[in-house]
């Protein structure tokens, strides 16, 4: 059996809490996971956030504990729960964050960026616009209904379509209501329509 050399095992240590973070971040929003390399250089700088905000909590846990209550002795393992513990807490902010289109909101309003925090202009739209839409699929047909599901991409994954019709060339409805819904290919999908309902987006 292979031992897997001090360097290496003290690095993985290192960059435990940094994978975490990533690992909740990417377990919580629709991103698509990077490369390995990637990843790694995300875990260091997730590693780098964590060890600059422990700082600050660690004189503030050994203050109370000098002079208020004293739990447990600050050591390696109590400084690696805590690492853990603002991880778990970092990567549920960076989803929310993401998830939310908070901070890239903000920055649109200051004419820093038009991009959005979303992994595609397929996905954002799809997301702000609630509302039923018309399906053009490539074989012809048409196919009305709302998005309960929809991809990331244009190219992978599934729509599942609730309150499902067929809509024939001379635009009538053909209703499914013994259906609770259909599921298409995305790459079935020529284009989609957007059935405005009043909505206004930012």
């Amino acid at each position: 059996m292979t031992e897997i050399p001090q360097s290496a095992l003290a690095a993985t240590l290192y960059l435990l809490p940094g994978f975490i973070a990533a690992w909740i971040y990417y377990a919580l929003t629709s991103h698509p996971k990077p490369p390995q390399f990637e990843r790694v250089i995300q875990a260091l700088i997730f590693t780098f956030i964590i060890s600059t905000i422990a700082v600050p909590i660690q004189f503030l846990l050994i203050w109370i504990g000098n002079n208020w209550m004293a739990i447990l002795p600050w050591n390696e393992a109590t400084e690696r729960t805590t690492s853990l513990v603002i991880a778990m807490f970092l990567g549920g902010i960076a989803a929310f964050i993401s998830n939310t289109d908070s901070l890239h909101k903000s920055f649109r309003k200051f004419k820093l960026t038009t991009r959005t925090s979303h992994p595609s202009e397929w996905y954002y739209i799809l997301s702000k616009k609630v509302t039923f839409i018309i399906l053009h699929l490539q074989d012809g047909r048409r196919l009305y209904g709302w998005p309960k599901e929809w991809p990331i991409t244009s190219d992978e994954g599934q729509f599942y379509i609730m309150v499902p019709a067929w809509i024939n060339e001379d635009g009538n409805q053909i209703d499914l209501p013994e259906l609770d819904g259909i599921l298409i290919r995305a790459r079935d999908v020529q284009w989609i329509e957007f059935i405005n309902q009043g909505n206004s987006d930012e």
